[in-house]
Order: structure tokens, then C-alpha cells, then sequence
């Protein structure tokens, strides 16, 4: 076999072989494009499916803070305050106090949101803004009414869980718990509350969970969906680029066009 068509056959095979290795994630990678390029990404996180957020009006009348947080440090240890939040829980509003209880409050920065893993070191009490009488965490009822008020029409309730863990594929994943899963059958949609916090964490429906499915395979995370440098996803770039160039190498040694050129530059 001579060198130039040796090189060829080496170069189609090549060419051939990653074609078929990376053809069915290029894919993968085109529709998951084409779906998140012609979906609006607020639909997609179901903001069109929430009411507008209303607010106190300045009459409303609430004791101090420092009552709710005299009341907890009666009830528990409270070595330092991590925040202090006006919330508004069915019938009542509220304070969410998030406090640090045997753990230095340094780590403060590490753990502003990490309550939602079940690893931090920040406890939360809820208490009532107009009595300051301390909450316990949210009920299954006082979680519907909270999903109801969050949902534009909501319809039947279909079906209500508590949560405490949630694995990697969950639609809730990274979110806080315990929570309540609220189920609605118009619009077809789940509204996650967290319990301890008291308030709406996420909503989800069929485009969202379409789009997340579409995630996994762009990001080809399929441990956690999320993680966008995982070796997967990197070796499949890498081909990618290899797939590519051996594209143009094969161009370049069966092109007629390219022959021609070399002929008359070596003539």
C-alpha cells in the first residue's frame, strides 16, 4: 500500500471510528442546545406559575426581634445570631432567626447556605412577629396553605410528602431539608417548602424536569447532573476536537482540489 494511501485509510478509519464513538452525544449535546436556546429560562424555573410576592404594609404591627430571641435563648443555647429575617407564614407573619449553637460563628461564611445538605452548623427557629411566641417547624397543613399561596390557581392537591433525604437525581437536590413536597393536579407542578424555614423553596413541572433530564446529558454528569468539569465530559471534548481535526486531515489527503495544488507547486 502506498504511503499517501495508507495514510488515508488510517486517516477514514480514524475519523470513522470516533464518528461513531462521539455521534450519539454530539446529538445529545444538539437537542439539549436547541431545547435550552427556545425555552424561556424563566418558564423554565416555573416563575409563571407564581404569584407576584407581596409585602407587609406599614401598619403592621410586630414586637421586637429581641423578644423572639429572648424567648430562644430561654428554650436552648445561642451562642451567636447568623441572621434575622421577616418571613410570612400563613395567617401571621414571622421572624426566622438562624443561630449558631455549640460551633463558632467564624464558619459563618462557609455555611450561609449549606443548611440545605443537613451539614451546617446553622439552626433555625421560627417564632411569631406578633407575640414572639417560639414556632415549631411547618405541619403538613401550614405547608399546603404556604404552596397555595405561592401557586397562581392552584387546583386539587394530588399528593403531600415530607421529605429528609433526597438523592443526587431529586429534583429538590441541594436544596434545604426537611421539606414538604406539595403535589398539585392543576397546574401540574410540585412546590417544595422547606419545614425549619418556613417558606417556598422551588417549584417544579414537566419543562423544568425535561430540561434537567437535557442537563444530565449536556453536562454528561450522570452521578449528580450538575458537575460541568466532571472526566467525562472533558475526554469527550477532547475527542471531539480529534473527530474534528481528523476531518480536516481527511479532507486534506483525498481532496482532489489539494492535489491538484501540490502538482502544480511541485511543477
Amino acid at each position: 500500500m502506498k504511503l499517501k494511501n495508507k495514510s488515508s485509510y488510517y486517516t477514514r478509519k480514524v475519523h470513522r471510528y470516533l464518528g461513531i464513538l462521539l455521534g450519539v452525544q454530539f446529538l445529545f449535546w444538539t437537542l439539549g442546545g436547541l431545547y435550552f436556546s427556545w425555552n424561556d429560562i424563566e418558564n423554565v424555573h416555573g416563575d409563571h406559575l407564581r404569584r407576584d410576592k407581596t409585602y407587609f404594609p406599614a401598619t403592621v404591627r410586630l414586637v421586637s426581634p429581641q423578644q423572639a430571641l429572648g424567648e430562644l435563648q430561654s428554650a436552648t443555647q445561642v451562642d451567636s445570631i447568623h441572621s434575622l429575617q421577616l418571613i410570612d407564614l400563613p395567617g401571621s407573619p414571622a421572624y426566622q432567626i438562624r443561630y449558631f449553637a455549640g460551633e463558632s460563628a467564624s464558619h459563618s461564611e462557609q455555611e450561609d447556605d449549606s443548611h440545605s445538605t443537613g451539614h451546617s452548623s446553622v439552626k433555625v427557629q421560627l417564632a411569631n412577629a406578633v407575640t414572639g411566641q417560639l414556632l415549631a417547624p411547618l405541619g403538613r397543613a401550614d405547608a399546603v396553605r404556604v404552596a397555595k399561596k405561592t401557586v397562581i390557581a392552584p387546583g386539587t392537591v394530588e399528593k403531600v410528602e415530607y421529605l429528609t433525604a433526597v438523592g443526587a437525581h431529586h429534583e429538590y437536590r441541594e436544596k434545604p431539608l426537611p421539606a414538604w413536597a406539595v403535589t398539585f393536579a392543576a397546574p401540574n407542578c410540585t412546590v417544595y417548602v422547606s419545614a425549619e424555614l418556613g417558606t417556598f423553596q422551588a417549584i417544579r413541572h414537566n419543562q423544568w424536569r425535561l430540561f434537567d433530564f437535557l442537563w444530565m446529558l449536556h453536562t454528561m454528569d450522570y452521578e449528580g447532573r450538575d458537575n460541568f468539569g466532571n472526566i467525562l465530559l472533558r475526554a469527550f471534548s477532547i475527542f471531539g476536537l480529534f473527530t474534528v481535526l481528523s476531518g480536516f486531515a481527511l479532507y486534506y489527503v483525498s481532496s482532489p482540489s489539494v492535489r491538484k495544488l501540490k502538482r502544480k507547486i511541485s511543477n
